[in-house]
């Protein structure tokens, strides 16, 4: 590994960035624009969608031929759309398995209280840290219901449907993957059609692909760090044609398991379909897609 060196770079405003851009070869028709762009977007989250767009040796940072400006923003507007697409459906998949989680816990152990009892979960520094993430967002929250129950009742903690109301998916998931009957696990995610440890390796993708659509990173060409798991046996219709599982096409197929388990008419299909339609000049192969991806027994109506 290199030796590191201090970091000797300046500031620069967007109208000197907007020259270094046209030195370096990309069109920008209006210069005005571009600076107001660049001053409320700024440069650095933009030049992530100005990558892509560089020849190839990319550390030379001179743009293909004909390259503009407004392309780097139709990346950068489809991304954002992207992103909030993505969110909408994640957001029934965190509510479908809190609720999945909250129930059968509640059902199996016969304790309203098991989340906040050690006794039910394997690695007790781990449930240490997620009491520690509990006891943050309970003592916070300014929720009527919380507030009612502290009011109210002498308890420490609230009973499981309460208290996860104000956790976050990331805890939840933590909870999931440290609970000690296995009985529990298994049946949480043979309700989702998976065997537990796929199962908490997709909630790990989905918990990651939310958290870049909640800090509006960049997704759409984005390559992973983590490889899901791939199941033993899955109920319902997957995929056929080789995939990158690293791409975001990968973690859109996981997305889509789960929203057809949990709204078997859903129509994510159909607004991906349009969202793509609507951008044609997206690169779907830097996504990940397939060839006639939506032909997939997964993606059928």
């Amino acid at each position: 590994m290199a030796n590191p060196i201090p970091f000797h770079k300046q500031y620069t405003n967007p109208r000197e960035l907007v020259a270094l851009l046209q030195s370096r070869g990309l069109v920008i028709s209006d210069p005005i624009k571009a600076e107001r762009l660049i001053n409320h977007i700024g440069y650095y989250r933009l030049s992530a969608y100005m990558y892509p767009l560089l020849q190839m040796p990319k550390n030379q940072h001179l743009y293909k031929k004909g390259v503009s400006f407004e392309q780097v923003m139709t990346l950068y507007r489809f991304d954002k759309k992207f992103r909030l697409l993505i969110f909408n459906e994640i957001e029934k998949i965190e509510i479908a398995v809190r609720s999945a989680i909250v129930s059968t816990g509640c059902e199996l152990t016969g304790n309203p209280f098991w989340m906040t009892d050690g006794a039910n979960f394997t690695d007790q520094t781990k449930f240490a840290h997620t009491m520690s993430l509990i006891d943050t967002e309970y003592n916070r929250s300014r929720e009527d219901f919380i507030n009612h129950f502290k009011r109210t009742y002498s308890d420490a903690y609230p009973p499981a449907w309460i208290l996860a109301e104000v956790l976050p998916f990331g805890v939840m998931t933590n909870i999931y993957s440290n609970i000690k009957a296995q009985r529990v696990k298994k049946n949480i995610a043979q309700k989702f059609g998976l065997q537990t440890a796929p199962f908490e390796s997709w909630l790990t993708i989905v918990a990651l692909t939310r958290n870049s659509c909640c800090h509006h990173a960049r997704v759409w060409n984005k390559q992973n760090t983590i490889r899901p798991m791939m199941p033993n046996h899955i109920s319902g219709a997957w995929l056929t044609l080789p995939t990158d599982p690293l791409r975001i096409y990968f973690d859109l197929c996981i997305i889509k398991h789960f929203i057809n388990v949990i709204s078997p008419r859903n129509d994510m299909r159909d607004k991906l379909l349009r969202l793509l339609s609507d951008y044609p000049s997206i690169d779907l192969n830097a996504m990940g897609f397939p060839q006639d991806w939506q032909k997939e027994p997964l993606w059928q109506p």
